[in-house]
């Protein structure tokens, strides 16, 4: 059972859990990703289980009214066994999906392989998958010229990684105006299919306006129990969607989430002191 403090962070641990969040999420009119926490497989059968795990839920999904996609990790469905093991688990998420499939990013070692299996599943589908780039990424530029002919969605974050200085900008204020630079050129250049993947009131407003320069349809992109207020917010304007975290492996997730913003962390001491 998950506690009630990391409860505001991963929406349960089963699937019914899960859709039932989003259903909550859909009377406010924000969308939900749902995600099934788990990565780094190293063995065979655990990678497929997952990707089971997800044809299952992509199935369900489909049963109800939930307004929901979802998004799958690389290391997850097979990446780190081996480049067949990821591309067959991923087939069998896309084949079995009546929703989007989102093909979440990893580290940089992992961009070439993601945005080659996104290219052939987008092609194929005719854009029924999305893929993260990352906006700390020095080669997202180009990565994006190549994204710009696909159709599909294209999600771009700041990236959360601790990647070298050789193939990714390391200052705050560099990734910042990267990430400026990117949504821009997405703006200009896409006709649609643009997510906004950060809770930086900033880096949203800049959205709105290029939304209002270019007139190109995109959506914003959050996490649960970061914003919330916001997100709702946001929602009376924009599409916005909830990246909706959930499984059995929810511990390893929440503590992340803890540690990387300090409100987080206060947060969850308040919670715990019972103030």
């Amino acid at each position: 059972m998950i506690p009630p403090i990391a409860s505001n962070f991963v929406a349960g641990e089963t699937p019914d859990e899960a859709i039932a969040h989003v259903e909550t999420l859909n009377q406010r009119d924000i969308e939900g990703i749902l995600n099934l926490l788990g990565e780094h497989y190293e063995e065979r059968a655990d990678a497929d289980a997952d990707a089971t795990a997800y044809v299952d839920l992509v199935t369900e999904l489909a049963e109800t009214d939930a307004e929901a996609c979802v998004s799958v990790k690389p290391s997850q469905i097979g990446l780190e066994i081996g480049e067949a093991a990821f591309e067959e688990n991923l087939a069998r998420i896309v084949d079995a999906a009546d929703c989007l499939v989102w093909i979440d990013m990893e580290d940089h070692e992992a961009t070439d392989v993601t945005l080659d299996a996104f290219e052939r599943h987008a092609r194929e589908t005719d854009g029924n998958v999305g893929v993260c780039v990352q906006a700390n990424l020095k080669r997202t530029r180009e990565d994006l010229e190549r994204l710009a002919e696909l159709p599909g969605k294209v999600r771009l974050v700041k990236g959360a990684y601790d990647e070298p200085s050789d193939v990714a900008y390391r200052q705050k204020a560099r990734v910042d105006q990267a990430y400026r630079d990117d949504l821009r050129f997405m703006f200009e250049t896409f006709d649609d299919g643009i997510a906004v993947g950060s809770h930086d009131p900033a880096m949203i407003e800049f959205a709105t306006e290029l939304h209002a320069e270019y007139g190109t349809p995109f959506e914003i992109q959050m996490l649960t129990g970061v914003r919330e207020d916001a997100q709702s917010d946001l929602a009376g304007e924009y599409e916005v969607y909830q990246y909706i975290p959930y499984g059995r492996k929810w511990f390893s997730y929440f503590y992340r989430r803890v540690r990387e913003r300090k409100e987080n962390a206060l947060f969850a001491v308040r919670a715990i002191l019972g103030q």
